[in-house]
């Protein structure tokens, strides 16, 4: 095809992200090839990972203990949601499945297909090397 371009186009980032997602966003799509889902995902990471920025900045300047409902000393709310918006943040990134290095990605593209062509022998009932 005339002008066809075989190279996939970077995802273009989700408008408004702050300094973190950006930074995020750019460091995996220049080392990844991301299906339009997976580009979904990472842009709801990339907004988990501004979210912690902001409570993080808010946290710095915040006493860690406040007064509970019976007035002890409990863990002030924003380190709660911090822990809340990592673990959140830790999912997302878990679920993108991306290898630890870009030469892992061949390895692991290697694995998947000799696990789909066993997964095939398997069900036509042939051997390996057969």
């Amino acid at each position: 095809m005339a002008g066809f371009d075989t190279e996939r186009a970077k995802p273009r980032p989700p408008a408004k992200l702050g300094t973190a997602g950006r930074r995020l966003w750019r460091e995996v799509v220049e080392r990844y090839e991301l299906r339009p889902d997976e580009a979904r995902v990472l842009g709801d990471a990339c907004r988990e990972a501004d979210i912690i920025e902001r409570l993080e900045g808010e946290l710095a300047d915040a006493p860690l203990m406040a007064k509970g409902s019976q007035g002890q000393p409990v863990a002030s709310p924003l380190v709660s949601e911090v822990r809340q918006h990592r673990s959140v943040l830790a999912s997302l990134l878990k679920s993108l499945k991306l290898p630890d290095a870009p030469a892992d990605a061949q390895r692991k593209q290697n694995l998947v297909s000799e696990q789909a062509r066993a997964a095939a022998r398997a069900r036509w009932g042939q051997v390996k090397g057969v």
